[in-house]
């Protein structure tokens, strides 16, 4: 009997697709069209590639309506946001407008008697390992600027979102890029584990858990093949004591609540000067209130169940852990959905809360937050600094200046001022600690997806 996998939707519990496992004999398959495919593509020009991407973005983003609706069914997302059209487009197109400049060749300044120059070549064949969280966007992160630097593509998306993978091969297909170039592979933990570790790979970009990244990097050992790793966070913000306090609050509560806390940028813990501690709380919680719990597939609900019943069970471990240990809740989370074993949880915002709490030192990845006070901005620091992530974190104030300053201590890979939870394509999007390695967007997401190559001629 074909093995499968199921969508189980977290909107009812029942199943919404069912697909089979592709066997090893057709992930080699894969891999070897994907190696020919690959050759005739170098040959088309990066403007010609352009053009068959953008007419892939055109095509994906036409879908958008039915698109929306699937990813409530997938994964809980309420239908009212529209799904990732916006944020699609921002990013492909932007890195498929920058591909020509960032991948061109570098004249060295002139030398008597030679000729010198750089060039970027592509990798070869990278395999893209795309989460559920936000399945088009993570993807496209690194599939469109793969394509574009010349590489083949190989999609294994997470089994919560494998509809994503379907409809993103669907736009491919419709470009009439070359057969082979971008294949979307429904496979086993087991048999990606064997393709890594195979040597047949060039570049591997993993989206997903630190454990998840271990696995990879474990898998992919001695191969030689590049690593991306965008591994989550436990993103911090700190609101200083001449920040703009109504302005602080209602981006913060988008920043901690939007898709139902499952954001690797998403604010998990905030950080408030003292003299402004009492007013931003009451400011947050009444913000907070608005976002309600309820049906994804109702255009007013503003946040939907969360992906799986178990990542509702961590919230609500490390909600309880916080209560018993002293925290407050200020919130009605005690909701008629949100029950044990269910994947419907309302958001909560706690105080009295403390870096002996997993709320404020694990990856929670749901819509909880504590907030906390300090004494100065050295105290901040430091404990925006006492996690073992960095992915990002937001300073909020009305001195740049001072932003700048308090960034350069922070340990992240973004940060952000009076704003969060956001990717700017045209800034990198990269981690430190346990948030990750490489880089993504930007220019410096093409030098990761190439290989230099230098060309020394001496004139005779």
């Amino acid at each position: 009997m074909t093995e499968t996998v199921k969508i189980i939707s977290p909107i009812d519990g029942s199943v919404y697709a069912e697909r089979p496992y592709v066997g090893y004999a057709e992930i080699e398959a894969a891999v070897a069209r994907a190696k020919i495919a690959r050759k005739a593509w170098g040959e088309v020009t990066v403007r010609e590639r352009a053009k068959f991407l953008t007419h892939f973005v055109d095509t994906l983003v036409a879908r958008n309506d039915e698109l929306v609706v699937e990813l409530a069914w997938q994964m809980g997302r309420p239908i009212r946001f529209g799904g990732e059209k916006r944020g699609v487009e921002e990013r492909a197109r932007h890195m498929i407008a920058i591909a020509e400049a960032a991948l061109a060749p570098s004249d060295r300044p002139e030398k008597q008697g030679f000729v010198r120059r750089i060039v970027r070549e592509p990798l070869g064949t990278v395999l893209v390992i795309a989460p559920w969280n936000y399945p088009y966007l993570t993807a496209i992160n690194s599939i469109v600027p793969a394509l574009m630097a010349g590489n083949a593509v190989l999609l294994k998306h997470a089994p919560q979102t494998l509809l994503v993978g379907e409809r993103i091969a669907e736009a491919m297909h419709a470009t009439g890029m070359p057969a082979g170039l971008f294949q979307n592979l429904v496979m086993t933990h087991e048999d990606t584990d064997k393709l890594i570790a195979s040597g047949a790979l060039d570049h591997i970009s993993f989206t997903g858990s630190v454990r998840g990244g271990r696995e990879v990097e474990h898998a992919a050992a001695g191969t030689f093949a590049s690593l991306a790793l965008e591994l989550g966070g436990k993103d911090a913000a700190y609101v200083r004591a001449d920040a703009n306090l109504s302005n602080a609050a209602e981006n913060l509560v988008d920043g901690a609540f939007f898709n139902s806390g499952q954001s690797c940028c998403g604010v998990e813990r905030i950080y408030v000067h003292r003299s402004v501690y009492d007013p931003f709380v009451k400011q947050f919680i009444e913000a907070a209130r608005g976002w309600t719990l309820g049906d994804p597939l109702d255009p007013g609900t503003i946040v939907g169940p969360m992906a799986h019943a178990r990542f509702a069970e961590t919230v609500r471990a490390h909600r309880d852990e916080a209560l018993r240990k002293g925290a407050t809740a200020h919130l009605n989370w005690n909701a008629v959905r949100d029950k044990p074993g269910s994947p419907y949880i309302a958001p909560e915002v706690l105080t009295g809360v403390n870096h002996q709490m997993a709320v404020m030192r694990e990856e929670t990845f749901g819509p909880i937050v504590g907030i906390m006070p300090v004494a100065d901005d050295d105290e901040a620091v430091t404990l925006m600094n006492d996690s073992p992530y960095g992915l990002t974190a937001s300073i909020w104030t009305a001195d740049l200046d001072a932003a700048g300053k308090l960034g350069a201590r922070v340990e992240a890979g973004t940060i952000f001022a009076n704003r969060c939870d956001y990717l700017d394509p045209d800034l990198v999007w990269t981690g430190v600690k346990d948030s990750g390695r490489g880089g993504a967007l930007s220019e410096i997401g093409y030098q990761n997806l190439t290989q230099p190559k230098s060309y020394h001629f001496k004139i005779v």
